[in-house]
């Protein structure tokens, strides 16, 4: 394991470890890690999630129109969506993306090629099977769950 390039997200029932692929896609993973190193995504929480399709997180306003850090041009690239792929949200405008990412559970191909993937769960796929899931097409969640504290690996005692 790189532990430079291991992202840990606590959750409350159990910990999350993604793979971080900077030879996919350098600037997402780079701004990851500068803003988990900050604790700017201890406590945010999972905002929209979409039961048999993704979780997202990474707004610390909690209604998924803010973001941290600087804006982001798209690093797409041939990595598919599938089950535990951690991949950046963004607006209509694929240049949009800043700290909002999301993790799919199950397989998304339709998302290939559109948005950034930087990242693949390798363990604690259940805890993420576990967040709380919202309601509708929007998958809006009200009382949502949060990340407890998000580290880089190298960085944890």
């Amino acid at each position: 394991m790189d532990k430079e390039n291991t992202l840990y997200i606590d959750l409350k029932d159990g910990r999350v470890v993604i793979e971080m692929r900077p030879d996919l896609a350098p600037r997402h993973v780079a701004q990851i890690k500068k803003l988990a190193r900050e604790g700017k995504y201890d406590g945010v929480v999972f905002h929209r999630v979409i039961d048999g399709f993704m979780a997202q997180t990474g707004d610390p306003t909690g209604t998924g129109t803010g973001g941290m850090g600087e804006t982001l041009a798209a690093e797409f690239s041939k990595e598919p969506h599938t089950r535990g792929a951690v991949s950046m949200a963004r607006t209509s405008d694929p240049n949009s993306a800043r700290s909002q990412f999301f993790i799919v559970f199950k397989d998304s191909n339709f998302l290939d090629g559109q948005y950034t993937v930087w990242g693949r769960v390798t363990s604690g796929m259940e805890f993420v099977d576990r967040i709380k899931k919202g309601a509708g097409q929007s998958g809006s969640v009200s009382a949502p769950d949060r990340m407890v504290k998000v580290q880089v690996a190298a960085d944890a005692g």
